[in-house]
């Protein structure tokens, strides 16, 4: 269930609908997200209208597709290690591939998963060791 309502969500989250997205997915009271971009840990305080309505701006006329590489499940939580395979407009840029690779932590709290942890690099298709040493320069 967490898997497709993931893919579900992540998908809408690509075309920019992102009621869609708010609908299949809720967040922990302490989320964390680590974006693709880099840069500090968003937290959950911080995701107020205002973000949720521009992160909806940000994408558009998005596909994503998700493979899932593993899943790992206790009584109140949940690993999903999976790559994106997403397409579209991102930051007003035009349409490119946008292949990721994602690790979810979700939380039951009460009967409802909730999300806890994401984390997205775009490394999905690999990197030399140059290449990756440039970049942590």
């Amino acid at each position: 269930m967490l898997i497709r309502q993931t893919a579900k969500a992540n998908a809408a989250l690509m075309r920019g609908d992102i009621a869609r997205y708010r609908a299949l997915i809720s967040l922990t009271d302490d989320f964390t997200l680590m974006s693709p971009f880099g840069g500090k840990p968003t937290r959950g305080v911080e995701m107020t209208s205002e973000h949720w309505e521009a992160m909806g701006r940000f994408f558009k006329n998005g596909t994503l597709e998700q493979q899932l590489v593993q899943a790992y499940a206790a009584a109140d939580m949940v690993v999903l290690a999976v790559i994106e395979r997403g397409r579209g407009e991102v930051g007003g840029l035009p349409a490119q591939d946008w292949p990721l690779r994602v690790t979810l932590v979700y939380r039951r709290e009460g009967s409802e998963w909730r999300l806890a942890h994401r984390h997205a690099d775009p490394l999905a298709r690999g990197i030399s060791l140059e290449q990756a040493a440039a970049l942590a320069r």
